[in-house]
């Protein structure tokens, strides 16, 4: 794979031919994500077990870098669902000190897969692992937001998920019925809204206008935060708030400062710089593509792999200097960015400015914001996040694609992303190797019928002949030991696409096995790559030596490089 070091951001190209029109439509998308974004950053990193202003701050600087810097045209960097599961965990273990160290390692990693041009490899990622995953994570949210949800009187949730089950059932019978009820109420919003202007929804029918179609398009996060914290304060409903638990959110940006950073701390912090930057390039990446399979305007490009990897990994390099949280490309807000009418990355940018104003006008307001609607917030993002449907298609695809989807989706619970992604690419090769392998046959060829002629077995190989299916030469060199003396061999090669050194290894048996029974072994018809193989590896010279020793000097040569 060659390396090019070109750093390109892809809003060089993106403002070529920028129009009046096309900036005011970034203006307006910019304003819409921004809000949208305001609860979700919150509830991320509460979630995580941060404070607030560290989720809002990941996405105003996070996604500022990722826009100004990315390769794609409308993606929307900032916290995510997905890493609430694995953000707690390590905060669990190691600190949030050692968050922050582990982030930046992970920049400086995701920055270095795409300089190295090695963005397309997370493609190779089986999508049976990335929807177990997802699934996985997406009941781990859920799991994390029933104590807020409940208002249970538990101090602190455990990481895991076995003891969040044990917990939370010690602890059912403190359930405060207005914080239930306001997280019933949000998440009845958050499914409801979109469904009341739908087109010929009664809404629609009984009030049509401008009015109601600008109400519309306020994003259902935002009615349902700013109605249940007015109707909360409104009833004075004893319910947890963020300013109960966190205090005060400052109204102004956090000041620039260095992780205590020590090379011990690095080498304890391997499992989780690897996983940050695992999920973060799978996250981004899947992001952008869905966002080229959503886009319609001529002006969206598709997405460049590796500038997007470059600038998330600057991004997750700066924030943590911020206090920040791990950054990366997130689906909902960028489907609003692009159903809100983006054509470059300039929305991105607008966002994150629209962001940082409300956290410095309006920072105290968001302290009466009930836990409960948070958390009815991101009940519904896991709702969202999770691709439940493939569970019930599940019986349309072979067991292979079960085991893999099913392994990873019960080990992400039970353990793990890391362990489940781990378990499930290597779970993923072998399975890959045992259908390679499968592929694999030599079909015996008729014997031919030459009166006076030495006897001959023939066989065609089919498939690749690699170690996975290496064995299946045996039978093969058995049939030549057991067979006369001066026997002919010819293997037919034509419909063999691949050979490594395991299946050179066993031709090699073959042809030891026919020169100890004094005859001779014919390769015909070798395909491009078996015949590099074997010319590069001295097989065909031994060959046509073993040909030569055995003919008379008038024969035919041995077809060992025929082409096919």
């Amino acid at each position: 794979m060659p390396f090019s070091p070109a750093f390109r951001p892809r809003l060089l190209d993106a403002l070529r031919g920028y129009t009046r029109g096309r900036a005011l439509a970034d203006m307006g998308a910019g304003l819409t994500v921004g809000i949208v974004a305001l609860p979700l950053a919150m509830a991320f990193a509460i979630a995580s077990g941060l404070k607030p202003e560290a989720g809002l701050w990941t996405a105003i600087i996070g996604g500022f870098l990722v826009a100004l810097l990315g390769g794609t045209n409308v993606q929307i960097g900032g916290p995510a669902g997905a890493f609430i599961v694995i953000v707690y965990g390590i905060v669990e273990r190691h600190g949030v000190a050692n968050l922050l160290i582990a982030t930046a390692c992970a920049g400086v990693l995701l920055f270095l897969l795409g300089l190295f041009r090695l963005g397309n490899l997370v493609r190779f990622v089986p999508v049976s692992i990335v929807i177990g995953f997802t699934n996985g994570i997406a009941v781990l949210i859920a799991l994390s937001q029933v104590k807020d949800w409940l208002g249970l009187e538990i101090a602190k949730m455990p990481g895991n998920f076995f003891s969040q089950i044990h917990i939370l059932s010690q602890h059912i019978g403190t359930v405060n019925p207005h914080a239930l009820m306001l997280g019933a109420l949000c998440l009845f919003g958050l499914f409801l809204w979109p469904r009341l202007f739908m087109h010929g929804s009664p809404v629609l029918r009984i009030a049509e206008g401008h009015t109601v179609r600008s109400f519309a398009r306020v994003p259902a996060p935002v009615v349902a935060l700013v109605s249940l914290t007015l109707l909360a304060h409104w009833l004075d409903y004893p319910v947890e708030t963020i300013g109960s638990r966190f205090g005060s959110i400052p109204q102004q940006a956090p000041a620039f400062a260095l992780p205590d950073f020590s090379w011990d701390s690095v080498r304890l912090l391997v499992t989780p710089t690897l996983t940050i930057a695992l999920l973060g390039a799978i996250e981004s990446l899947l992001c952008a593509r869905v966002a080229d399979q959503l886009a319609t305007d001529p002006h969206v490009r598709k997405h460049d792999p590796n500038q997007e990897l470059m600038a998330q990994g600057v991004a997750n390099l700066v924030v943590p200097f911020f206090g920040g949280m791990p950054v990366t490309g997130t689906i909902a807000r960028t489907v609003t960015n692009l159903r809100a009418g983006a054509t470059t990355p300039v929305a991105g940018m607008v966002h994150a400015v629209v962001l940082a104003l409300i956290v410095l006008l309006a920072a105290p307001l968001a302290l009466h914001i009930p836990l409960a609607v948070l958390a009815g917030i991101l009940l519904y993002v896991a709702w969202n996040m999770g691709e439940w449907h493939e569970f019930v298609r599940l019986k349309h695809f072979s067991n292979h694609y079960r085991l893999l989807m099913l392994g990873t989706f019960f080990l992400t619970v039970v353990f793990d992303l890391t362990v489940a992604v781990e378990v499930g690419l290597v779970l993923a090769c072998v399975l890959f190797v045992r259908r390679m392998s499968a592929l694999f046959r030599a079909d015996p060829l008729p014997p031919t019928e030459d009166e006076g002629a030495p006897p001959r077995l023939a066989w065609r190989l089919h498939g690749a002949l690699f170690f996975g299916a290496a064995a299946k030469i045996d039978p093969l060199v058995q049939a030549v030991e057991a067979a006369p003396t001066g026997v002919a061999v010819e293997l037919d090669m034509r419909d063999l696409f691949a050979l490594d050194t395991t299946g050179l290894e066993g031709l090699e048996q073959i042809l030891k096995a026919v020169g100890q029974r004094g005859g001779v072994l014919r390769v015909t018809h070798p395909q491009e790559q078996p015949r590099s193989l074997m010319e590069r590896s001295g097989f065909s010279a031994r060959l046509a030596a073993q040909d030569a020793a055995a003919s008379p000097p008038a024969s035919a040569p041995s077809s060992a490089g025929t082409p096919g």
